[in-house]
């Protein structure tokens, strides 16, 4: 399956494609990793003799959980397991799928509708597992209750057939039912509840708008992206960084009003003034790169990509390259840098007050997060002998980066919080 949306020719629109893209999120990360190499960032330095301090933390979280290194991908499944027991697992060896098709468009639903509800909770609030009575939070409590919320047919239009996320349901979703679905109350507050809410009316109208994306074999629905994917790979297999471009593309709509290029939405993208650039012309006259000072990020849009693999594996549709995709530019990620030292606040009264998402100290240490978390994994693989092939970046994030930073941040402050507060709207982290 080749890559999508290939830029043909230099307009604002092919720029703003390429935007769309792994390639893209990599490629300005290590832009902005270099800049600070040469100490050219106005927010952080890079202190890279650190990084050995970091990989070290990192082999002995991975260790401690997966002591032989059989290491899972990073993705929102791993979060559907509680104390020991797969919960998808079950409900999957439970229900009579009528054909592999079926059970991956429901699968798909599932991780749409999960991600896009996993930004930050928040330290307050927590989800009370029916089964178990455990308080679970943060993204693990997020899954489990958005997993019981479409289990029980939350998102469904079809009476006795729960397993699935409609359009028509998604497009006109209540907050209560989020509300209620979440626990939320007083005593225990949901941080962006409207926003996630949003999202999920978004999603449902961008699905019922095209369903020739969405709708090709059933009524429209997230889990339509899967027999799009399956007839754009005729049988072959499916590449990684083109199942992005895909999520990018198709579901861009989705995303609250942000930046824009030629009309089309730029989604997890911001600007920092450090990243410009000029571009020659064919007649060596000088212009200006309308994707100037822009840095792609698409922390959700990957996470979802990454949720998607596993479905298109269980349908019988390899997928490869998943090491084109990228580190996920999110706190825990984030957070190990600044905690074992490898990035340092030039103002340490920053640390002190919230940031805006789209401040420049937010989008340079989750730019610097990204080209960073390459890094470590080099150096990973580096120490215990594997390679990118058996150990891809999937597996670094699962093993691995995003855990050493949740038990960093556990070890240093109260609540486990980030060391940076970031201001979100719940569509971001």
């Amino acid at each position: 399956m080749p890559p999508m949306w290939a830029p043909t020719e230099n307009t604002p629109t092919a720029a703003a494609l390429c935007l769309l893209s792994a390639d893209a999120v990599r490629t300005r990360a290590q832009r902005m990793l270099a800049l600070g190499l040469e100490d050219h960032l106005p927010h952080f330095r890079v202190e890279l003799d650190r990084l050995d301090v970091a990989v070290d933390f990192v082999l002995a979280v991975t260790r401690a959980t997966y002591p032989n290194l059989d290491v899972p991908l990073h993705s929102r499944w791993r979060h559907f397991v509680v104390d020991g027991e797969d919960r998808w697992a079950s409900l999957d060896a439970a229900t009579k799928w009528p054909d592999r098709a079926a059970r991956a468009r429901a699968a798909f639903d599932l991780a749409t509708v999960s991600v896009l509800l996993d930004a930050g909770a928040g330290p307050d609030w927590a989800y009370v597992d029916p089964r178990t009575g455990r308080r679970i939070g943060r993204s693990e409590g997020l899954a489990l209750a958005s997993f019981d919320m479409f289990a029980q047919g939350a998102f469904s239009a079809r009476r006795g057939d729960p397993l699935r996320a409609d359009a028509e349901v998604l497009s006109r979703l209540p907050n209560d039912v989020l509300r209620d679905g979440f626990q939320v109350t007083d005593g225990n507050p949901l941080v962006g509840l409207d926003g996630r809410a949003d999202l999920l009316r978004r999603i449902g109208a961008v699905a019922a708008a095209s369903p020739k994306i969405f709708g090709g074999a059933d009524a429209p629905r997230p889990g339509g992206l899967f027999d799009h994917l399956a007839r754009e790979a005729h049988g072959g297999p499916v590449n990684a960084p083109a199942m992005l471009s895909a999520v990018l593309h198709h579901l861009g709509p989705v995303w609250p009003s942000r930046m824009t290029l030629a009309g089309i939405a730029l989604g997890d993208c911001w600007h920092h003034p450090a990243l410009t650039s000029t571009e020659t012309a064919r007649h060596e006259e000088k212009t200006v790169d309308p994707t100037c000072g822009l840095v792609p990020l698409h922390k959700l849009s990957q996470w979802l990509t990454y949720s998607l693999i596993e479905p298109m594996q269980a349908a019988c549709i390899p997928v490869v390259d998943i090491n084109g995709l990228t580190g996920l530019a999110e706190y825990r990620n984030g957070g190990l840098f600044i905690d074992m030292g490898v990035l340092v606040l030039r103002h340490s009264k920053e640390a002190a007050r919230a940031h805006d998402v789209s401040s420049t100290l937010v989008v340079e240490w989750r730019a610097l997060t990204v080209a960073l978390v390459d890094r470590l994994a080099e150096r990973l693989r580096e120490c215990i002998g594997m390679d990118a092939i058996s150990l891809p970046l999937a597996k670094v994030l699962q093993g691995g980066t995003w855990a050493a930073g949740r038990e960093a941040a556990r070890t240093r402050r109260a609540g486990g919080s980030p060391p940076l507060r970031v201001i979100s709207d719940g569509t971001i982290f």
